[in-house]
């Protein structure tokens, strides 16, 4: 399905019927809608289930590449204004997370709970950035499939890895499809980012954190100094994971997700 939002086409999809509770999954970078695959399934036969792809990526309008988190949260805004969700639960993984932190601090009211996987809620340092600067020269001397080869050894653990299982290949597919403009545009975006952490102490709804075990970008560390200024935040880390938590161990992701949603959304 597709929808016009502020002038370029957004793609998404959706399971479940309209009249149940509405999840909304924002997916990471650089990745596509397709990353929910485990979870549109089981969310869907208890919730209308949206998951969307991002501007520039997937089967979204690429538009001008020049992007910003605020630009996406305007888009996810504009997604939830067009499907006429007055509230939803807002799940957010890796960037999707940032996506969702700075939608939560902008318009609160627009959510009824959040769920935070593999994500931080720090703006990039200086190195951080400088990370980011040699990524988006590499892109740009390389292109995607150099880009995607590199990634995915970042994402996944050396288990997943060495066992081939096929959710690398998709990652990989996905990645090498994604359009260098993208890729670039959405680097600067993250660096760029604003730092959310002083918000956490006001987030007013049910929150849950799922962290892969062995995620080496945003590692549990970070999930737990987020649980601990988020008032009343669950936390939940993934075993047998890496930053793709939800890819990983579906079952473990599936099975506390649906819990946590399960009992928060009824009181």
């Amino acid at each position: 399905m597709q929808a016009k939002i502020h002038g370029i086409k957004i793609h998404f999809v959706s399971t479940g019927a309209p009249t149940a509770t509405p999840v909304v999954l924002v997916h990471g970078f650089p990745f596509s809608h397709a990353m929910w695959e485990p979870q549109l399934g089981p969310l869907g036969r208890q919730h209308w289930t949206i998951a969307y792809d991002l501007r520039g990526h997937g089967s979204s309008a690429i538009g001008d590449g020049q992007y910003t988190i605020e630009g996406h949260v305007d888009d996810l805004i504009g997604l939830l204004d067009h499907l006429e969700i007055d509230r939803s639960v807002i799940v957010g993984l890796s960037m999707g997370g940032y996506v969702t932190l700075r939608a939560l601090e902008r318009q609160p009211e627009r959510f009824r709970a959040v769920v935070l996987c593999d994500t931080r809620s720090e703006a990039d340092d200086d190195e951080g950035r400088l990370k980011r600067a040699g990524a988006i020269a590499d892109v740009k001397r390389e292109g995607a499939a150099a880009f995607a080869e590199s990634f995915v050894s970042k994402v996944f653990t050396a288990e997943t890895l060495k066992r081939a299982l096929p959710v690398v290949e998709t990652i990989r597919g996905i990645i090498a499809s994604t359009d260098p403009l993208s890729l670039a545009g959405n680097l600067l975006a993250m660096a760029a980012r604003t730092d959310t952490t002083a918000s956490l102490s006001s987030v007013e709804v049910p929150a849950l954190i799922l962290v892969g075990e062995h995620d080496s970008i945003t590692p549990p560390t970070l999930s737990r100094a987020m649980a601990a200024r988020i008032p009343d935040a669950e936390l939940h880390v993934v075993p047998a994971a890496g930053h793709l938590s939800n890819l990983e161990n579906p079952e473990f992701f599936n099975a506390k997700l649906l819990d946590f949603l399960g009992r928060r959304l009824r009181s």
